[in-house]
């Protein structure tokens, strides 16, 4: 399926061609205006538009939050926003591209597609968004995030080679859970902790964080190691640099034992929402000594 979107003006290709021969990316250049122009847009997102309306939204809490905690609302808005488009994006592409379809092991490893290359763009423009912001203040999102960032970065621009293109996409839709992750951010600072909406939400969130990142993820990671171990071993197709399937492999590692750890740190943060005071745990008829 070709790039849905305008084809990339000539002199941005023949800018950044030489960038994209360094670090033998070759599809880079027919994806750059997608790159850099999301980028652009979650950086005016995070410093300019939440900055200007989370205050006439949300006059009552936006405006009482320390200084870091504001910065970090304004990265949840672009967060919350990308995830949205990206999933609705990646959604589509995996419905309408009958040739994501037809792909054998050979075209999974070393195919390319337009559309899937133009969401990748799209991702690897706010990839590089999360690693500046994450490393600008680890001690405010965690060095778990700079990981994860750094991780989802390397996969995203190491599918422009075109190396497991048709991953990308699947891995992508790890974000199904993240407007979820979000909205429990945000009902925790408008002062909705505990509430109904908060534990519905949270049952939300932990069912499509399991589903889309441990589940779908495993699979997903079970099939890539197969497909890239069946290249290496096939000596008459193309063969894959050892560097390159241990440095994508590694960085898909991280993503996956990150997804285990913060899912057993989402749990225990959504039932402490909910759980009760000792105080509170007696029935009403019984009787205190």
């Amino acid at each position: 399926m070709h790039d849905p979107f305008f084809p990339a003006p000539l002199p941005l290709v023949r800018a950044s061609l030489p960038l994209a021969q360094a670090l033998h990316l070759r599809t880079l250049p027919l994806h750059v205006h997608e790159i850099l122009p999301a980028f652009c847009i979650y950086t005016f997102l995070g410093r300019v538009v939440s900055p200007l309306l989370s205050p006439r939204l949300f006059p009552s809490v936006y405006p009482k939050l320390p200084t870091r905690t504001r910065h970090n609302w304004d990265v949840h808005v672009v967060s919350l926003l990308q995830s949205i488009v990206i999933n609705g994006l990646t959604l589509w592409l995996m419905y309408a591209d009958d040739d994501r379809r037809q792909m054998d092991w050979r075209a999974r490893v070393w195919g390319y597609s337009g559309a899937t290359g133009m969401v990748q763009g799209f991702a690897t423009g706010y990839f590089l968004w999360d690693v500046l912001v994450s490393a600008a203040d680890p001690g405010l999102f965690g060095w778990g995030a700079v990981a994860h960032a750094g991780s989802a970065l390397a996969v995203s621009l190491l599918g422009f080679r075109p190396f497991v293109n048709y991953y990308g996409l699947n891995f992508v839709l790890y974000e199904l859970s993240t407007p979820f992750l979000n909205i429990h951010w945000f009902l925790d600072k408008v002062g909705m902790t505990g509430s109904w909406a908060q534990l519905i939400n949270g049952i939300v969130l932990l069912t499509t964080f399991a589903c889309s990142r441990l589940l779908w993820g495993t699979y997903q990671s079970v099939n890539l190691y197969r497909d890239v171990w069946r290249a290496m071993q096939t000596p008459a197709e193309l063969p894959v640099p050892r560097w390159l399937a241990l440095a994508y492999l590694a960085s898909n590692t991280v993503l996956s034992v990150l997804n285990v750890y913060w899912f057993g740190r989402m749990v225990r943060t959504v039932r402490a929402r909910f759980r009760k005071p000792e105080g509170e745990k007696r029935g009403k008829g019984e009787k205190r000594e």
